[in-house]
């Protein structure tokens, strides 16, 4: 079995209304379409997968996103082009978006060139553009830095 990429996933907002306001305009840049816009769930499908903000049980309402406890970390899109990059992060900056790492390469995969940025409750997102086959094209891969992986390859 292969799974065909992720159907969706869910994000709950501290509050709801401030991250669907920043959601209403992010998902619709990157071609995701409203499907449902209610007092609960702002849910938007397209490339493949989806994307919701709910609101909070009332008991957690206002707590604070923390990157690095158990679950999400961070999500990344996967942009088609390169330049999808640059005009995403030139759209974040219009609209008041905290960037944490502008536009660069790095070395996750050969050619990996991505954008980091939060939304406003500091869930950190990340738009990515790998061209070719990424790491599926190398044919031997050795992960050994404690920071995030030392890549040992041959093309």
């Amino acid at each position: 079995m292969e799974v065909n990429g992720i159907a969706h996933v869910f994000l709950t907002a501290s509050n709801f209304e401030r991250s669907r306001e920043f959601y209403r305009k992010l998902l619709p840049f990157l071609g995701l379409k409203p499907m449902i816009d209610s007092d609960q769930v702002y849910y938007c499908v397209g490339g493949r997968t989806a994307v919701a903000i709910r609101a909070p049980a009332p008991e957690h309402a206002g707590a604070a996103f923390e990157q690095n406890r158990i679950g999400l970390h961070h999500l990344c899109f996967r942009a088609r082009e390169r330049a999808d990059i640059d005009e995403l992060h030139d759209f974040l900056c219009s609209i008041g978006t905290t960037i944490v790492r502008a536009p660069r390469e790095d070395g996750w995969a050969p050619g990996y060139y991505s954008l980091l940025f939060e939304d406003p409750d500091g869930i950190r997102l990340e738009l990515n553009h790998v061209p070719g086959k990424g790491l599926l094209g190398l044919k031997r891969l050795l992960l050994t830095s404690p920071r995030r992986g030392e890549v040992e390859a041959e093309a």
